[in-house]
């Protein structure tokens, strides 16, 4: 898979947006992300979107669909914000970095509570759930794009290694840094230690030989926390 974010793996169906169903779909998300899919009913919605439960209905048809479009959503602005935050950078490992960085950043405007694709995935594991795919969809994204970018490390190393390592090694770091990642991003949302995707990135550096200003893993080492004010939208 291209290291470009602009291709999505899932096309969920979609619903055009009235005014009112916007408003709906934020409050969904809000609550949704700050309650809980299964705790959050259709009446609720309605009430802090200030619309009836007919017009839910008639734009959404269930509140199934109400979720695919609150994770779709997010999962696109997500996207969105990783694209621009890679576009700045060129070689692989500052790419590679530059996830982390775009995370952290994210993390600390958009999600307190965790990811919200863990955090659906927790409620919904049904594979028949329309959302379902949306969720490992996203996953799946992620480690294409670790793998995608982890070629161009392997492409920078000692070839008696890469042909000692059975021209594994991308895929076989693409690996290792999607657990460092979403490791780092339930470790945010669970609140155990400090600036968990701080301490991803700088193991990250050093996994893939690359050191600079951002790479120390400390609060002011991460790029991503000097730049909130390019974040939008609520994610990942």
């Amino acid at each position: 898979m291209s290291s470009s974010t602009s291709t999505s793996t899932v096309e969920p169906r979609r619903v055009s947006m009235t005014p009112g169903a916007q408003r709906a779909l934020d409050a969904a998300s809000r609550l949704f992300y700050e309650h809980g899919i299964h705790a959050v009913g259709v009446d609720l919605i309605a009430a802090e979107a200030g619309v009836t439960k007919k017009t839910l209905y008639d734009r959404f048809g269930s509140k199934e669909q109400i979720v695919v479009e609150y994770l779709a959503a997010r999962d696109e602005r997500w996207r969105a914000f990783l694209a621009e935050r890679l576009k700045s950078e060129q070689g692989a490992a500052e790419r590679i970095l530059a996830v982390f960085d775009a995370s952290r950043a994210w993390a600390e405007e958009n999600s307190p509570r965790g990811c919200s694709m863990v955090n659906a995935h927790a409620e919904i594991s049904d594979p028949s759930h329309p959302a379902y795919a949306i969720i490992t969809g996203q996953k799946k994204w992620m480690l294409a794009l670790f793998t995608d970018l982890a070629r161009g490390i392997d492409r920078g190393r000692d070839r008696q290694r890469n042909r000692e390592r059975g021209g594994g090694s991308a895929a076989q770091l693409g690996r290792t840094l999607m657990l460092l990642h979403e490791g780092a991003l339930v470790a945010h949302g669970l609140g155990i230690f400090k600036d968990p995707v701080a301490q991803a990135r700088a193991e990250a550096g050093r996994l893939i030989g690359a050191s600079g200003p951002r790479g120390a893993g400390g609060a002011s080492g991460a790029g991503g926390a000097d730049r909130k004010g390019a974040t939008g939208g609520t994610s990942a």
